[in-house]
């Protein structure tokens, strides 16, 4: 019974590993893009950001309009669809640097965040008898990171964006690997 199941999977894997290869070629491609053109690649953050806040603002408007029969609360999905449209308007109209400034500071809230909850882990590991030393180093890390993070939003942009391309290419890189093995498997 197993194997006429397997064999539909291996049929269609067969059949559908050229998609993973386009979208391995698409990412290596965007990878690739944003290290060779850094200053164009940043732009496009900040419209992907600004538009996705627009688009993900309006989703939610529309969801809670749909939910004000059956929810008390609707208003509040209302009220932070509000704010992503009005976020991606603003961003929109101050491109870039509302949506770049947003991105900086989200990431510095992360590592600050982070930073204290590592710095809470800690304190309780110590509390245990259980090692703690490395896990309030990271959080005292983190902290410093969120200051510096702030205090230099320029090389946090580019920290993030090569972040960005470097997942998208090792990603582009995993994926073609899995493409082949799924072509190779259908032919098993």
């Amino acid at each position: 019974m197993a194997t006429p199941i397997l064999d539909d999977v291996k049929r269609t894997y067969h059949r559908t590993w050229w998609a993973l290869v386009l979208r391995a070629l698409l990412a290596l491609a965007v990878g690739i893009l944003m290290l060779a053109r850094p200053l164009e690649s940043v732009a496009a953050f900040a419209l992907v950001i600004a538009l996705w806040a627009l688009f993900s603002g309006l989703v939610d408007v529309v969801h809670a309009i749909d939910l004000a029969p059956v929810m008390k609360h609707w208003w509040v999905l209302l009220l932070s669809g509000l704010v992503g449209v009005g976020f991606g308007v603003l961003a929109l109209v101050y491109y870039p640097a509302l949506s770049l400034g947003f991105a900086v500071l989200w990431v510095a809230w992360w590592l600050l965040i982070t930073g204290i909850l590592a710095i809470y882990a800690a304190f309780q590991h110590h509390k245990l008898g259980v090692p703690w030393g490395w896990t309030a180093a990271a959080g005292v890390l983190g902290i410093v990171a969120s200051a510096y993070a702030l205090l230099a939003p320029p090389i946090t942009l580019a920290a993030i964006m090569g972040l960005i391309a470097g997942f998208a290419i090792v990603s582009g890189v995993a994926l073609l690997v899995g493409a082949f093995k799924l072509r190779k498997l259908g032919h098993a």
